[in-house]
């Protein structure tokens, strides 16, 4: 199942649910929000009852759809840095695989849906593009072990981990790199766990302007998704919803010659296998 969120063009209302061929079933009049939509997909007691209501609730057709991130406003976005070998082999900051995870956060406003505008802020220049897997959380979850781990996920989708690399680099601390308004991307759905016979075999690619910049499979994730949702339910409790990025291979702008970065008119696409093409055009901050 496609799990999707977006506004309504021509009343502008908001709606989510499942997409199913040309048309997202709205769901927004059967589940609370999108939080318990996963949820209820994910648990094998309520799936069927999420089932019936996608043959009975309307369709939206999807030209009338302006997509927002499936995911809109979780609970946490956290996010995995440093956690493919030839990203750690191409940056300036560390020499060696981290021994855990490097985790960072962002902020719900840093993210746009699929389609929509990536803002190049008025502060920087030095705009790069990291495309990745991101994990949406089906299930509470605290103290995961690694036999129980990937039971937490509850679906997979595609996440462009825009950054400002100036800013980013002001401190030791990433997250004001990481969190400028509108400025990363999520999308376009949440491919359901269940649709997904192995995470650890997807290909991840990235382009610019349709150019391949980054191109691995998430088998060479130095962390895998195991040792990610082990590490992050031990600091904190995951709850349905809650959205982990799981970290970039090379090939970013930075560590190019001549660097590559995102201008006005860029566009860029995360794609990933099994789960689809997230893709947003890059426009600069209006003047205030």
């Amino acid at each position: 199942m496609r799990l999707a969120t977006a506004r309504h063009t021509p009343s502008g209302r908001v709606v989510f649910g499942a997409v199913v061929d040309d048309g997202l079933v709205d769901l927004s009049a059967a589940v609370t929000d999108q939080s318990e939509l996963i949820s209820m997909v994910h648990d094998p007691a309520t799936r069927p009852a999420i089932d019936a209501a996608v043959e009975a609730s309307a369709r939206v057709p999807l030209d009338e759809l302006t997509w927002l991130p499936p995911m809109p406003n979780p609970r946490r976005i956290m996010c995995v840095g440093t956690n493919y070998a030839d990203h750690v082999a191409e940056s300036d900051r560390i020499s060696a695989a981290p021994d855990h995870p490097v985790i960072f956060t962002r902020f719900p406003s840093s993210l746009v849906g699929h389609g929509d505008d990536l803002v190049r802020p008025s502060a920087s220049t030095s705009f790069d593009y990291e495309g990745e897997l991101g994990i949406v959380i089906g299930q509470t979850t605290r103290h995961a072990t690694q036999a129980d781990a990937l039971g937490a996920i509850g679906g997979f989708t595609c996440f462009m981990d825009g950054t400002l690399r100036d800013w980013q680099r002001h401190t030791s601390q990433f997250l004001p790199g990481k969190s400028f308004e509108r400025s990363g991307a999520m999308g376009p759905w949440v491919v359901t766990a269940d649709e997904i016979a192995d995470p650890h075999a997807l290909t991840l690619t990235t382009r610019v302007d349709g150019e391949v910049m980054q191109h691995a499979s998430t088998s060479q994730l130095i962390h895998d998704l195991t040792a990610i949702i082990v590490y992050c339910s031990t600091f904190t409790t995951l709850e349905p919803g809650d959205v982990i990025a799981t970290g970039t291979p090379g090939g970013v702008g930075y560590a190019r010659d001549p660097q590559v970065w995102l201008v006005p008119g860029s566009r860029v696409e995360v794609d990933i296998s099994g789960v689809g093409v997230l893709a947003n055009t890059v426009v600069d901050e209006p003047t205030p």
